[in-house]
């Protein structure tokens, strides 16, 4: 699914020059895994996530996404691209306030061709036990129903690929253990997910966890 060969990023800053973020990177990922990546902050998780989601490009190095080069794509190549192959959940769970969970797990489909999107929605919705709450807006939802909002949006496009950058982080055990085992179904249901953690519980509930410090890539192991 994933193969990453020599992957480097670097940010210029006024006041510390060049920052290298990512220094190196070898790694493949293979078609139904569940994979945590760890390390301490500022080691190069959350860039190595927009990388992988064609959020950011490398500076050098090559990316192959199931099979195909994608670094030298144009914008709007990778824009359809993350459109129709890779759902993201993040932390903050990025909802629109004034929008109903129906119309914010919609949105994915505006930029597709899909039939029916609003049955595709709810059946994204139901997916997740939310379907008593199509008609809700976030406020009207608890921290992990949110979390369950989001994660409808990044399937309803049934995508191949899910990226999860800390979407427990702000989830109480309860609702952590939901999240949990909603991405513990997925996985069993043959989707691909690579998930950005500090907390090695979590880790240990992938099949491998990547470690990487400084950018670059220390070991990857069973877990």
């Amino acid at each position: 699914m994933i193969r990453l060969s020599n992957i480097s990023k670097s940010f210029t800053r006024p006041d510390q020059g060049q920052l290298d973020v990512l220094r190196g990177i070898d790694c493949e990922i293979g078609s139904g895994e569940f994979v945590a990546v760890v390390g301490p902050s500022g080691s190069g998780k959350s860039t190595l996530m927009n990388i992988l989601g064609l959020l950011d490009r490398p500076d050098q190095g090559e990316y192959e996404l199931a099979g195909q080069p994608v670094s030298g794509l144009e914008p709007n190549e990778l824009a359809s691209i993350r459109n129709r192959s890779i759902g993201f959940i993040f932390q903050q769970f990025h909802l629109l306030p004034r929008t109903t969970a129906l119309e914010n797990v919609e949105l994915p489909l505006i930029y597709s061709d899909a039939d029916d999107p609003e049955q595709r929605a709810i059946d994204a919705l139901c997916r997740v036990g939310l379907e008593n709450r199509l008609d809700h807006y976030p406020s009207q939802l608890s921290g992990g129903q949110q979390q369950r909002v989001a994660i409808a949006r990044a399937l309803v496009t049934d995508p191949e690929l899910i990226l999860a950058d800390e979407p427990t982080g702000n989830l109480d055990a309860e609702a952590t253990e939901e999240i949990m085992q909603l991405l513990d179904q997925l996985h069993r249901g043959g989707r691909t997910i690579v998930l950005i953690t500090h907390d090695p519980a979590l880790a240990d509930r992938c099949t491998s966890v990547i470690s990487i410090d400084g950018g670059r890539l220390l070991r990857r192991e069973a877990a």
